[in-house]
């Protein structure tokens, strides 16, 4: 089970990194968009130092035939490192694409993933992660977790080595939902994990321990104050 950021935030990724343990970065153009006019190149350097390179970083390409993607994907990973992986739509060229890079030995996740018949395709393509949109699944009354679940289905069977990258969510519950059909990994905004821990029972448990300790020892004792004997 594993977390990733679905930001281009440097500022976030900097803040939201330091409690969460995320597994990685991903990104598309509508998250950059987000960002505005960035230093494309620079910016994503920027956040391989903060996260290391032990972890993902997932750019995603533009090109929508086979010999861009190719193309496009030389270019990222000269000029950010050869750790990126490269974010493929599945399409009938996506899926060219994907075939392409896997037999130059280069990362791929396979994105966009509304069907079943994408997943498995790119599955068998070898991408190296697939990312079924969640939420926008479920806006088009297809049943995401059943899609994960026949995903995660298929490779336990054939011991395939593709990870479910999960992805377009709306709250939490979609990301336990995902985690329970069968995903190992998913990426949501930092704000999204920021806010599903400012569920006031949460902080009124922390103010509750903390009222029955200063009953017991005062106001001003912390555990720090105690005798050690």
């Amino acid at each position: 089970m594993k977390f990733l950021f679905d930001t281009a935030n440097i500022e976030d990724i900097r803040r939201y990194s330091e409690f969460f343990p995320i597994a990685g970065i991903t990104s598309n153009p509508s998250i950059i968009k987000k960002e505005g006019k960035i230093d494309f190149f620079n910016h994503f350097k920027e956040i391989r130092e903060i996260i290391g390179r032990d972890k993902d970083l997932h750019i995603q390409i533009l090109a929508e035939d086979a010999e861009g993607i190719l193309k496009e994907t030389e270019t990222i990973l000269e000029n950010v490192d050869d750790k990126v992986c490269i974010k493929v739509p599945v399409t009938e060229q996506g899926l060219k694409g994907i075939r392409t890079l896997k037999a130059k030995g280069i990362s791929v996740t396979a994105t966009a993933i509304y069907t079943k018949i994408q997943g498995l395709l790119a599955i068998e393509a070898g991408a190296d992660f697939i990312a079924p949109y969640f939420n926008r699944m479920e806006n088009m009354d297809i049943n995401p977790r059943e899609v994960i679940s026949t995903f995660a289905n298929m490779i336990s069977e054939y011991n395939y080595s593709t990870k479910i990258l999960a992805a377009s969510f709306k709250n939490i519950g979609q990301v336990n939902d995902a985690f329970a059909a069968g995903a190992q990994m998913v990426t949501v905004s930092p704000d999204l994990l920021h806010t599903a821990f400012k569920m006031p029972s949460i902080q009124k448990a922390v103010d509750d321990f903390v009222a029955d300790w200063k009953g017991v020892f005062g106001e001003k004792v912390s555990i720090c104050d105690l005798p050690n004997n």
